[in-house]
């Protein structure tokens, strides 16, 4: 019996599987005149965090979260603290991506990552040459990714993955491995190289009797930190057979807690935002234009030990004159290399220095703020911001949030009803 997709679901079907992994599928090529769509591996190309949509996709020399390290291995030995990350997009018609990854970085040993990513599609209606319904099907993809990075100095680092890809489609499966190499390098001050070949030796999956492989895909781009790494524009180049080159660009910029982003991937614009809690949760938003309708995607990043610098006020609130005169700043950092020197900078509204706090070495426990200027004059009330930074001996900044600490020597204030 010879079974067919109606007419009627016929371009839902398509437009599903052909957009499946989509995050930044460029308009005005219908999906089913390119022949590069639906290619083995399409979806997984096409993949792109919540954060990475913002960044128009041109992660390859930024690379810092765990799902970057399927397009630059490299990138997690950058990464500053143990970090997990989930993730989930909604595409076309009940078709969705989900996904895990964790990142652990390391100093003198290799870094290691995790990233599990799986698509499920809507059902497809089968029919007979009759156009009589025969049931549903649906297809899955599932790509788990082993990430192991080394550091080969200070501003260079190379890194692989190691894949294993499932699909299964009707009643047929299989399944196949492959690998991705990349390397990372700061050419000069602020300045990030990337480059990555992905898909080298497959993985190569059987469906019933014939053998698919995924796409070699070649990668490189270049990245420009800014405003004391609180913002960065990135841009990439992409190339594979079928699609040709295609260019990515995008920045982001950080205000305190909040980022936004926008990038543009060939004729789609791309957009975003993070913000970030005090608890070391990230929450991350995705959107990219596309012919078939907007799509948006959701993450959660969380961050914990590894390499940080952190500081917090005992008491948040206190007053020079009254029965908290002074605030203890808790103070805590971890360096790859050894601390060189640290420095805890506290600033008023116009974000103005107003007092600092500076050694050589690893940061003191705590530090005492009596309210005082560097001239040793009482400051007026009101909130002022501090943070802590520690340098270590190979020239890394490791930069702690910024917290507010408020100085009231007005006492209580509120109101008193009138009866």
């Amino acid at each position: 019996m010879i079974y067919r997709i109606n007419k009627k679901i016929n371009k839902l079907a398509l437009s599903t599987l052909l957009a499946a992994g989509l995050a930044l599928a460029a308009p005005g090529l219908v999906l089913a005149q390119d022949a590069t769509n639906g290619m083995p591996g399409d979806w997984l190309s096409r993949y792109a965090s919540p954060r990475a949509v913002g960044l128009g996709g041109a992660m390859v020399a930024v690379a810092d979260e765990p799902s970057a390290a399927l397009w630059n291995p490299a990138g997690i030995s950058w990464l500053k603290q143990n970090e997990l990350q989930v993730g989930s997009v909604q595409l076309f018609d009940d078709t969705s991506i989900n996904g895990l990854g964790f990142a652990r970085p390391s100093s003198r040993m290799p870094s290691f990552g995790f990233n599990l990513l799986y698509l499920k599609s809507g059902e497809f209606e089968r029919t007979n040459e009759l156009n009589e319904s025969l049931g549903t099907f649906d297809e899955g993809d599932l790509v788990m990714a082993l990430t192991v990075a080394q550091a080969l100095s200070r501003d260079w680092s190379v890194g692989a993955n190691f894949k294993l890809a499932r699909q299964s489609f009707e009643d047929f499966s299989g399944s196949g491995m492959g690998f991705d190499l990349g390397v990372m390098g700061e050419i000069m001050p602020n300045l990030r190289v990337g480059a990555s070949a992905l898909n080298l030796g497959g993985p190569t999956i059987t469906l019933r009797a014939e053998e698919e492989s995924y796409t070699p895909e070649f990668r490189g781009g270049v990245a420009l930190t800014l405003l004391g790494g609180r913002s960065v524009t990135s841009t990439e180049l992409v190339h594979r057979d079928g699609p040709g080159t295609q260019t990515k660009v995008g920045t982001e910029i950080w205000v305190q807690s909040l980022a936004i982003r926008v990038g543009y991937y060939i004729d789609n614009v791309a957009a975003g935002f993070s913000y970030r809690l005090r608890n070391g949760l990230q929450l991350d938003y995705g959107m990219a234009d596309h012919e078939l309708g907007m799509n948006h995607r959701f993450g959660l990043n969380y961050r914990f030990g590894g390499y940080y610098a952190d500081s917090r006020a005992n008491p948040e609130i206190f007053s020079p004159t009254g029965q908290n005169p002074v605030t203890k700043f808790l103070l805590a950092a971890q360096t790859k290399a050894d601390a060189k020197d640290w420095t805890l900078t506290i600033r008023d509204k116009s974000g103005a220095v107003v007092r600092s706090y500076a050694g050589q070495g690893p940061a003191p426990a705590h530090v005492i703020w009596d309210g005082k200027s560097e001239a040793g004059m009482p400051l007026p009330d009101g909130n002022y911001k501090y943070s802590l930074s520690v340098t270590d001996l190979e020239g890394r900044v490791m930069s702690g949030l910024e917290r507010t600490v408020e100085i009231s020597t007005g006492g209580p204030q509120g109101s008193v009803g009138i009866q």
